[in-house]
């Protein structure tokens, strides 16, 4: 049985009206969106990179340069890691245009964890969640003006956290 008048028949009106605008709402959003995901993707991929093994040559595809430490890097990363699948990193600075933020773990099976472009005026501060297979450096990369700074950190990963 339907009413088609009544309160019920207005309740109805209103859920299909506030649905059909939601729906318009949506699809403005994704329309507009789209010149954001065009932005996004005017880098190449770093596929090179990430398949190697060792984290020089990782380094060495990525940006083509050596890196020097640079104190202006502030890496937050635990110094014993009771679960190497969820090991929390976090990197800040104070280098003036940074261009990218990366993350190398020397000991995993393929060396460069994450790499981020950060597009001008923005913050230069990236945090993750990486995995680790054992205990190893863990070296944030900083490109800033043309140069490429680090800092590093020795994270101990324990084995079913009982510090094995």
């Amino acid at each position: 049985m339907t009413a088609s008048f009544g309160p019920l028949a207005h309740r109805r009106l209103f859920l299909k009206g506030a649905g059909l605008v939601a729906l318009i709402g949506l699809g403005n959003a994704v329309l507009h969106a789209t010149p954001v995901f065009a932005a996004t993707n005017d880098n190449k991929y770093p596929e090179d990179a990430f398949k190697q093994k060792n984290a020089g040559e990782a380094i060495k595809a990525l940006y083509g340069r050596d890196h020097e430490a640079s104190d202006k890097i502030k890496l937050d990363a635990p110094e014993i890691a009771e679960n190497g699948g969820v090991v929390p990193i976090a990197v800040t600075t104070s280098l003036p245009n940074v261009t990218s933020i990366s993350f190398i773990v020397s000991e995993n099976p393929f060396a460069l964890a994450a790499s981020y472009h950060i597009p001008e005026g923005t913050v230069p501060a990236v945090a993750n969640r990486l995995k680790m297979a054992k205990t190893s450096s863990v070296i944030a990369l900083v490109e800033s003006g043309g140069r490429l700074y680090s800092a590093t950190k020795e994270v101990k990963v324990t084995v079913g956290g009982c510090g094995g």
